[in-house]
């Protein structure tokens, strides 16, 4: 799959595709994170190939490559290559010496009193999970030793082909009951994916992160439906054209300046709560169905983007209300779950005692927290000026790589101890994409994060890392980690 960048519509292309080259974007972009998740080789920023999307066409200096043409890419060392290359794919399970040194490390992280906490509370090394949005990913990611789910993002799910329409006209709803006739439509579909998520990982922990994507994401592209609108104008077709230009009226009232920091997350939740009551009724009721079919299901719902204990007192009671009410309805007398936040915005770090009152576990979305905090946008950052930064040492490493402990590491200290002095027994991962880096997860150990959340095929890097730190540190305190 060759693109400029890619956009969240583009993960069924990516999916289908056995690797991915972009023109633009950095380590951290979008196609490089869903691309590692996926397990399939991916090439970021390699600006020297212009790509031409009309023509099908891109070019590299005088050779041209048509779609449909081979070309071989290597995602380690960032190297193109025409033609096809004959590959090979690696089984973790035939690694036999590999399997062997993780299990130490397993071993090695999950010894009791391995840390003392300033408290005198004896603390346990970290266990790896995983990012998974799929069971086909869950399934993999178990294989490699991921004992729970970090997070499944519930907007890829949206993007399904069959579905898309329907989340169009549900995003297109002039009133809330229009909107709930398309959820309806949603539903079965949301809770078959809930359910083989659950059986997949039979046992072992599953955070479900509600809807989070500014809307517009889920919408046709506005440049091209103009485009097919004017065509339209200047040929005199009227077959359908009022329908498009309806369509376009529509897209452009979703506009936002900055959608990232605008109408998403929670505060999305809040302004169309139909949205995530359905997605909340469809975990549930998998929930409860594999439960009763003897599966061990552990269901945890994240609530994204929270800035203020306010949006979730707003929020989380009517969720939990509706939890509930399926148990209730399926006849399931005990499940065990959760619900708790997101941790991405500084304001939530800071004010962590105060959330920590409702949220029974944090998870830190490192991405965005690190965006903030520095006031980067990760992708115009890497694309122009943060090389700049580290090669002239203003920047160390690559914040969005690893995380920047003296301030959004200390952030997340910050908030882990004010969090469990509210509730000591509070669960804290981190599923940013720092979650499979070495460096970053000795962090996590050292503030005390009970998990780190990878995508599947990082999770043997990030066992290993697990072990590393739990070795170098055993016995010491925090104050002997800094």
């Amino acid at each position: 799959m060759v693109r400029p960048f890619t956009k969240p519509d583009d993960v069924h292309g990516m999916i289908a595709s056995k690797g991915v080259l972009t023109s633009e974007g950095g380590a951290t972009s979008h196609a490089a994170v869903v691309a590692r998740q996926f397990g399939i080789p991916c090439v970021v920023g390699a600006n020297a190939i212009k790509i031409d999307l009309e023509k099908r066409v891109m070019t590299i200096g005088d050779k041209v490559v048509k779609e449909g043409e081979w070309i071989s890419v290597d995602g380690t060392t960032g190297q193109v290559y025409a033609g096809k290359i004959p590959t090979s794919a690696p089984s973790i399970e035939e690694q036999t010496e590999l399997l062997t040194l993780l299990n130490w490390a397993d071993e090695i992280a999950a010894r009791d009193e391995i840390r003392v906490l300033p408290d005198g509370r004896k603390s346990r090394g970290l266990q790896v999970w995983t990012n998974a949005d799929y069971p086909k990913d869950a399934r993999r990611a178990r294989s490699y030793g991921a004992v729970g789910i970090g997070l499944c993002r519930t907007e890829h799910m949206f993007f399904e082909t069959e579905r898309l329409p329907i989340v169009q006209k549900m995003i297109l709803a002039k009133t809330g009951e229009e909107r709930t006739k398309q959820l309806d439509l949603l539903l079965p579909s949301q809770r078959k994916d809930f359910d083989g998520l659950f059986e997949a990982m039979d046992g072992y922990p599953v955070i479900i992160r509600l809807i989070d994507p500014p809307l517009h994401e889920f919408m046709p592209d506005e440049e091209k439906l103009l485009e097919e609108v004017i065509t339209m104008r200047v040929k005199g077709e009227t077959a359908g054209l009022a329908e498009k230009e309806s369509l376009l009226v529509s897209i452009r009232s979703l506009h936002e300046s900055n959608p990232m920091m605008g109408l998403r997350g929670v505060r999305l939740s809040i302004a169309m709560p139909e949205i995530v009551e359905m997605q909340v009724r469809a975990i549930f009721e998998a929930a409860a169905d594999c439960a009763l079919r003897g599966i061990v299901v552990k269901p945890e719902v994240m609530i994204p983007l929270t800035g203020t204990v306010k949006e979730l007192e707003w929020i989380q009671p009517r969720l939990v209300r509706i939890a509930a009410a399926v148990l209730a309805e399926k006849k399931v007398a005990k499940l065990d779950y959760k619900f708790g936040t997101m941790i991405e915005i500084p304001r939530a770090a800071v004010t962590a005692g105060e959330i920590a009152g409702l949220a029974e576990f944090f998870s830190f979305g490192t991405n965005d927290l690190t965006q903030m905090t520095f006031g980067y946008s990760r992708d115009d950052a890497e694309r122009a000026f943060l090389v700049t930064y580290i090669e002239q040492g203003i920047l160390a490493k690559n914040p969005f790589q690893t995380i920047d402990r003296e301030g959004v590491g200390r952030l997340m200290q910050m908030a882990i101890n004010d969090g469990r002095k509210t509730r000591p027994e509070l669960e804290v991962g981190i599923c940013g994409e720092h979650g499979g880096d070495p460096n970053s997860i000795e962090w996590c150990h050292i503030i005390g994060n009970n998990y780190v959340s990878c995508s599947p095929f990082r999770v043997p890097i990030a066992r290993l890392a697990a072990g590393h730190v739990a070795l170098k540190y055993s016995g010491k305190s925090i104050a002997e980690d800094k």
